[in-house]
């Protein structure tokens, strides 16, 4: 689709039934109905930015900051390794503690189980990115969050929006299974600045996208802003879907913390990945990206076994491999 016609089906909210089930259409055609569930393990909430809609940035001074050091993040590993995660996504803050050699050995000895390991840990040089990736790093996370760039300086002070699109092409040039996304409902974010998004993602040749729709957190600049509306944040995810048909979707976890259901909705119109937390409950509200984040209290076993009785529900199926995108599927 070009920009004018994403701008329409993004404006009109009469075709959102259509919209959603040609995304699952799709979908379906193109990934199939197996879920893939990535281990998620949130090792860090110290952070040296000061994304203004963001939990975690490093002037709110109302958070226990904490770090899991290698040989916990190893435990954390194995234990979803046991519950049968094939994924390990490894999420953090920008902690300048993990440095190059202290994250080589960390990869090294989560790749000895056999896993695909996604890093989630910010902006980083080229070297550092090639060198994660020769010690056996397979995918990074690195969400771009708006393509709108006065839109981007506004939310990050003391940011470059010039070193994110450098580090997801560096990312990209490197191998990486490369994935980014966007925040919907972002104070003066318009929906033309939304399609530019789909596009962004097209462009780069993502091979997965997270899209969730802003939180206002209380103890950021962006406190009293208006919640982002999972409906218009859900039309995105399916354009990105049908734009991108064999991409990597996650039902973000975001969605199901404004919506109860959230997930499953997601899952029913183009998403086909969901990344159940597999840190102990004593960190789970210390990584408060937002407020009201679902499955604070639960351990990783319950979450496990909550979220695969959603995906069998909906006559979808958990995947039994490590699910790379499917023109990488040798890798599987």
């Amino acid at each position: 689709m070009n920009k004018q016609e994403l701008i329409d089906i993004l404006a009109d909210s009469g075709k959102n039934e259509l919209l959603f089930k040609e995304a699952d259409r799709v979908r379906k055609d193109n990934v199939g109905d197996e879920v893939y569930l990535r281990g998620l393990i949130e090792f860090s909430n110290i952070c040296k930015r000061q994304c203004k809609y963001c939990g975690l940035q490093s002037s709110n001074q109302n958070i226990e900051r904490y770090r899991i050091l290698k040989d916990d993040i190893i435990t954390y590993a194995n234990k979803a390794v046991d519950m049968g995660y094939r994924t390990i996504v490894l999420q953090s803050g920008e902690d300048d503690y993990y440095d190059t050699d202290k994250m080589i050995e960390i990869i090294q000895e989560l790749k000895k189980m056999d896993i695909a390991l996604t890093l989630s840990i910010g902006e980083k040089t080229y070297d550092e990115l090639k060198a994660f990736k020769d010690a056996g790093a397979d995918r990074y996370l690195l969400r771009i969050e708006t393509t709108d760039k006065n839109l981007y300086k506004e939310m990050h002070p003391n940011a470059s929006y010039e070193n994110r699109i450098r580090c997801l092409h560096d990312l990209k040039s490197l191998g990486y299974e490369t994935g980014t996304g966007c925040l919907v409902g972002l104070p003066n974010q318009t929906i033309s600045s939304l399609a530019e998004d789909i596009l962004f993602f097209k462009e780069l040749e993502a091979d997965m996208v997270g899209i969730g729709p802003f939180i206002p957190h209380e103890k950021t600049p962006l406190k009293d802003a208006p919640q982002g509306d999972f409906w218009l944040a859900l039309k995105v995810m399916a354009l990105t879907r049908i734009n991108l048909p064999d991409i990597n979707i996650p039902a973000t976890t975001a969605m199901e913390t404004i919506n109860p259901n959230g997930r499953i909705i997601a899952l029913q119109s183009g998403a086909n990945v969901v990344m159940p937390n597999v840190t102990s409950r004593e960190y789970r509200a210390k990584y408060e990206i937002y407020p009201g984040k679902i499955c604070i209290q639960e351990n990783p076993e319950q979450c496990s076994a909550c979220i695969k009785a959603k995906i069998n529900s909906i006559g979808r199926y958990v995947s039994e491999n490590k699910g790379f995108r499917k023109i990488n599927s040798d890798k599987n």
